[in-house]
């Protein structure tokens, strides 16, 4: 396989520990072990990461801009999945 027909694979980096994993870009590499060593040399190199997740951009599935009131608004009818009255304590971090 040459350089050139490496796959892609999108990056996801945790800045700290509690916090979701959130895009951050793409690298190509041989394998998984070295995506994950490329998304490390080019996402982290000031420390700001706690974990990563590399995945094939193949197996991204995503829902497309023209599903969105087929597919997400059968939920809007069922208020208990809205955290709208719910108080967070003060201490709470991250939430």
């Amino acid at each position: 396989m040459t350089k050139s027909h490496w796959p892609l694979y999108e990056v996801f980096i945790r800045s700290k520990q509690g916090l979701a994993h959130r895009h951050v870009g793409s690298v190509h590499a041989a394998d998984d072990q070295m995506a994950l060593e490329n998304a490390r040399d080019a996402y982290t190199r000031r420390g700001e990461g706690s974990s990563i997740w590399v995945v094939r951009s193949e197996n991204l599935v995503a829902t497309q801009p023209e599903d969105r009131e087929s597919f997400f608004d059968p939920s809007d009818d069922k208020i208990y999945r809205h955290p709208t009255f719910y108080t967070i304590p003060d201490g709470i971090k991250n939430m």
